[in-house]
């Protein structure tokens, strides 16, 4: 059985693809290729494909894997009706529970009015001068012991 699939190229770092048509038992990376039909660049998302040679190995039996068949239909070729492909491009959540979104909702202080921050900012300053007149009277007596 024939495979359609993505082939690995390019540097480190700057993955390049060839769609090749290869037997299925054997790896991308054994070199043993049918035909390559196109390329793949997934930073400049380009992307060029043989549409005959596809349609042709497509309607001989190869079957196209998930991100191939994607490729082909975006690129106009005509998938027999036995090619599934994955509608969704969303990918899984893992640990959802830990996200922010997620999380139950903390309960919203109060907002407090114009009147309550100016008598809180008053009534503190009164206490400190208090305060201070009472540790000098304090330091006196000791001081005169």
């Amino acid at each position: 059985m024939l495979a359609i699939r993505m082939q690995r190229t390019g540097r480190k770092g700057h993955a390049m693809f060839r769609v090749v048509v290869q037997d299925a038992r054997r790896t991308p990376t054994s070199g043993k290729v049918v035909a390559q039909i196109g390329s793949y660049d997934p930073h400049a998302k380009t992307v060029v494909v043989d549409k005959e040679k596809a349609t042709f190995y497509l309607s001989n039996g190869a079957q196209p894997s998930g991100r191939v068949a994607m490729i082909l239909k975006a690129e106009g070729v005509k998938l027999p009706d036995w090619v599934v492909t994955d509608a969704s491009k969303a990918g899984k959540l893992r640990n959802a529970d830990k996200l922010r979104r997620n999380r139950p909702a903390e309960p919203v202080a109060e907002v407090e009015t114009v009147e309550e921050v100016t008598a809180e900012a008053e009534a503190p300053a009164e206490a400190t001068s208090e305060a201070v007149a009472e540790k000098s009277d304090t330091a006196d007596e000791n001081v005169a012991a």
